[in-house]
């Protein structure tokens, strides 16, 4: 169902797509928006290792809900700031693409541990993660993705 890499000499192993999920913090979400129109959304994420699924949090209303609501078919990219070789001026950089289905999360603790979860990944500062989960946790909505082909590779910017 879904494409070989073309380059596949640059393919980076499973393993390094997941530590890339879990080390990097921002990608870029994309649907499909208005009027058939492409829609990609920066976001910060967190991956779960537990279950596999990559979450996000965000307003529960918008853009972005409503091309979910419309398809909830996406891709998610994220790739690293890379590195130079000695010598050399060109980047190579690492990136993963998630194909996926993403839904809402509606349970209410499963949303609080989401976004406790992304806060830590940023900050250890307990007293603001309180002050946050107290003042804004009712207006957010937790998002799902929940991978259905996961691929990277490794490129160099020459």
């Amino acid at each position: 169902m879904f494409r070989n890499m073309r380059r596949a000499k640059q393919q980076i192993s499973y393993e390094e797509c997941i530590t890339l999920l879990k080390t990097e913090t921002r990608g870029v979400l994309s649907l499909m928006g208005d009027n058939g129109y492409p829609y990609g959304i920066p976001l910060n994420h967190y991956f779960c290792e537990e279950d596999g699924k990559i979450y996000f949090h965000g307003a529960k209303e918008g853009h972005k809900i409503d091309s979910i609501n419309n398809c909830n078919k996406v891709c998610y990219t994220v790739f690293d700031k890379g590195y130079r070789k000695e010598g050399e001026w060109a980047l190579n950089v690492k990136s993963v693409v998630v194909f996926a289905k993403i839904n809402f999360v509606t349970d209410e603790n499963k949303a609080k541990e989401i976004c406790s979860k992304l806060c830590r990944k940023f900050t250890d500062d307990e007293e603001y993660l309180k002050r946050e989960l107290e003042h804004a946790l009712s207006r957010v909505l937790c998002l799902e993705l929940t991978p259905e082909h996961i691929s990277g590779k490794l490129v160099n910017e020459s």
